[in-house]
């Protein structure tokens, strides 16, 4: 699963690299131009990614070394 999450996170990585929204001029709900749009579902995407990576990839011994407050 560590596999796929950070993939996952690398193909977020490219997928920001956004050129081919700059050009295109058409609003959604009659407000939010496309490429604000492609950045708000990217960072929901983004938000979730790292979601798996705490779930998935978080090293359970660092938990168990933590002193108590």
């Amino acid at each position: 699963m560590k596999c796929f999450v950070w993939g996952f996170l690398l193909l977020l990585t490219v997928l920001h690299q956004d050129v081919w929204y700059w050009d295109n001029a058409t609003l959604y709900f009659g407000f939010l131009p496309t490429g604000l749009l492609y950045h708000v579902g990217l960072s929901l995407a983004a938000g979730y990614g790292w979601f798996l990576a705490i779930k998935f990839c978080w090293p359970e011994t660092l938990d168990e070394t933590a002193s108590p407050v």
